[in-house]
């Protein structure tokens, strides 16, 4: 078999070139329970970080700017008329309402899932501080 491919570099195309053969010198152990990999020169790798979707944080997110949108096009002209729109509290509405003045950097870390698991919903709807860069974790 070994003879059926030619060398390209570090993979092996065979010569009907449907298949292609690479060699990765790494090595796996357990640590802890866990299987880990370790480099061709020793190196423990760590996995790149987890992301964590917060579904409700996410769908607060979502609501707080379809909602803000409707009070900027005029399809509600308070948040008491949004309120009674949505069949929700008008205090619910203004607290997520709130999420509309995070840091854009908060927002775009909830959206691909790289906020960290400390920050969450609740926290926000009590408040936030008015100064971006004491939002961020």
């Amino acid at each position: 078999m070994e003879g059926s491919f030619r060398d390209r570099g570090a993979a092996k195309v065979s010569r009907d070139e449907r298949t292609v053969t690479v060699h990765v010198p790494l090595t796996f152990r357990r640590k802890g329970g866990r299987k880990v990999v370790i480099s061709p020169t020793g190196e423990l790798q760590r996995p790149a970080r987890a992301r964590y979707i917060d579904d409700a944080l996410l769908r607060s997110l979502v609501q707080a700017f379809e909602w803000k949108r409707m009070l900027d096009e005029g399809e509600c002209v308070s948040v008491s008329e949004l309120a009674g729109a949505t069949k929700l509290n008008h205090s619910f509405v203004s607290r997520v309402l709130r999420l509309t003045l995070l840091a854009p950097d908060v927002v775009e870390a909830i959206l691909d899932g790289s906020q960290g698991t400390l920050v969450q919903r609740q926290a926000f709807l009590r408040g936030l501080p008015h100064r971006w860069a004491e939002q961020l974790p």
